[in-house]
């Protein structure tokens, strides 16, 4: 859910939900470490929908610390026809993962688009894949959210509502029963090239006048929503890692300084501390995984995105993961059949 809300009062990229990158998942095969799971989500409200078939959407890895993509999963979709959506799956490495059109190796071609219970995987030499509906993984008790803080007539978080106290929270995950349109890969751990460490991060463009669009990103998770206003979440949803800190460190900076009452001082160390900017999610696979090396599927992330946030006010929620994790590829869980309609 990194990206549901696009701001408090945002809509998704283009109106678009099919748009809407909301999780970046990294984490080693449990059974095997030589072997790296990637995730990305998008989609989450949707309503019988797909991939975008004018989309470009990828998943990126700089393995050599310039913030600038060394190795790329690109995928491209077919319109869906008779309950059935294709995709195209390149491998780019080089040049080639940092141009915009879809380039490098064709490892998956015309493989579907999982819309039912049971996923379809993919096997292509060392490579898993698999495109489709699942089970969101990711909680909140957004409600609760909403009575720790100060808003805008439900636009940005602007402070905190008092003394956090934690019978504000209401106990009821928002996303417990909610699905997601998912691109997970497993792959090589040797692919990525890592030494010791990759930064990862999702990015989907649309094609407008034959010409391909950033409109989404992501990275660290919910870090973009806590951090920046709806005037300043479109521009960095558009913009590339490589900028972040030039344009945007002084926004987080604020951000920690009005909620947390951080100094200056504390508020860059803490992001620092935390590698938020590039928004770049860091894993080194030599280490234990979980958030911030990585992010595991029952990684509580708002929990550890509101204490920094808060300068460590915030009390926890007291939620759980989701327990309808698979133990195999692609470990999220079975779509919910009759999913809780959007939030309004």
């Amino acid at each position: 859910m990194s990206n549901h809300f696009t701001g408090l009062n945002l809509g998704p990229p283009e109106g678009d939900t099919r748009l809407d990158l909301t999780d970046l998942y990294a984490f080693q095969v449990p059974t095997d470490p030589s072997r790296t799971v990637l995730i990305l989500n998008c989609n989450s409200f949707a309503k019988g929908a797909e991939f975008h078939p004018d989309a470009v959407y990828r998943i990126n890895i700089d393995n050599d610390s310039d913030a600038e993509n060394d190795i790329s999963f690109v995928l491209v979709f077919s319109e869906r026809r008779d309950n059935r959506q294709l995709a195209n799956v390149y491998l780019a490495k080089g040049a080639d993962a940092r141009q915009a059109e879809p380039a490098g190796e064709l490892i998956f071609k015309d493989i579907e688009v999982s819309f039912g219970s049971n996923p379809r995987v993919f096997t292509s030499g060392p490579y898993k894949c698999f495109l489709g509906l699942r089970s969101d993984a990711f909680f909140i008790d957004f409600a609760g959210i909403l009575n720790m803080f100060d808003h805008e007539g439900g636009k940005n978080f602007t402070g905190l509502e008092g003394s956090p106290d934690p019978n504000r929270w209401t106990g009821k995950d928002l996303f417990a029963n909610y699905n997601v349109f998912s691109m997970a890969f497993e792959v090589p751990t040797s692919l990525l090239g890592a030494n010791p460490r990759v930064r990862i991060w999702g990015r989907v463009s649309i094609r407008r006048d034959g010409e391909l669009i950033p409109v989404d990103r992501a990275g660290h998770p919910t870090f973009a929503n806590f951090f920046f206003t709806d005037e300043v979440k479109p521009e960095f949803d558009r913009s590339e890692p490589v900028h972040d800190r030039e344009r945007f460190l002084d926004e987080a900076v604020h951000s920690l300084e009005h909620v947390g009452d951080y100094s200056d001082e504390e508020a860059r160390a803490a992001i620092d501390a935390e590698g938020l900017l590039p928004d770049m999610l860091s894993f080194d696979p030599s280490k234990p995984g979980g958030y911030p090396n990585g992010r595991l599927l029952t990684d509580h992330v708002v929990a550890r995105r509101l204490s920094i946030l808060s300068h460590g006010k915030i009390p926890t929620d007291g939620l759980k993961p989701h327990s309808d994790l698979l133990f195999e590829f692609p470990y999220l869980g079975t779509p919910h059949e009759h999913p809780d309609p959007p939030p309004a």
